[in-house]
């Protein structure tokens, strides 16, 4: 049985905006992107949304939903009762271009400043050769649909401006991660991983896990081994003699 549900929709752009109060049809099984086509088929036909799939695996539609980072077309309406009043906001860590829309920019930045893939120089591409543990291991991080909802809960990011020049936030040390347990990959990235993307900035919240729409364990199977690797290359007393020796 369908119902009206009360909504409050941010409109504005980079100039401001606010909240607007919407009632609108709600249907058995609707999605919160269904709520916002409608919403732009009846009542609000210049609102910004930006979506493409409507199947959680394109990333398209990612925005707030009662202050939590989701996909809109993977929360489903049922989620929330029929008196309760659903507020939907842009990603709060990205500028807004307009209404529900952000400027992601950031990321594809960040993304770039990640080294590729390095195999050995030797190596043919016919000739690769992985443990079946490991492929499982590097397919888990590889289900990322660069929602980048991890990047906007990240508080690192969220609440410190500041620190966008100096922290790739967690999807980018996902893939330095990834890039550096693979075994066939030869580039060392440990320092650029501290040095340049700011791990040492992760305080290890799980906040990102916990928004992941993949269920990526970003946290355990990700940051805290890089950040167990870099330990070891920087402050194990054996390695830290090592490269004194070394040097001289």
């Amino acid at each position: 049985m369908g119902y009206e549900a009360k909504f409050k929709v941010w409109r504005g752009d980079t100039e401001g905006g606010g909240l607007h109060d919407f009632t609108v049809e709600v249907n058995e099984g609707e999605v919160v992107l269904d709520i916002i086509h409608r919403l732009q088929a009846t009542q609000a036909p210049d609102l910004a949304v930006r979506w493409n799939c409507k199947a959680g695996k394109c990333g398209s539609c990612s925005a707030e939903v009662n202050g939590r980072p989701r996909l809109l077309c993977m929360t489903r309406m049922s989620t929330f009762t029929q008196d309760e009043v659903v507020t939907v906001t842009p990603m709060r860590t990205f500028p807004v271009i307009r209404d529900l829309v952000t400027d992601v920019s950031f990321n594809y930045q960040k993304a770039r400043e990640v080294p590729s893939f390095t195999p050995p120089v030797d190596l043919k591409p016919g000739d690769y050769r992985m443990q079946q543990a490991d492929v499982e291991r590097s397919q888990e991080f590889r289900k990322c649909i660069e929602c980048f909802l991890c990047q906007n809960t990240c508080h690192v990011v969220r609440d410190h401006e500041d620190n966008k020049h100096a922290f790739s936030g967690p999807r980018y040390l996902m893939r330095i991660a990834e890039l550096e347990m693979h075994p066939l990959d030869v580039a060392d990235r440990r320092d650029l991983a501290q040095e340049e993307a700011g791990l040492g900035f992760c305080n290890i919240t799980k906040c990102c896990t916990e928004v992941c729409p993949e269920h990526i364990k970003i946290t355990d199977n990700a940051l805290i081994p890089l950040k167990e690797r870099v330990v070891d290359r920087k402050y194990d007393p054996i390695v830290w003699l090592g490269n004194k020796l070394f040097r001289r």
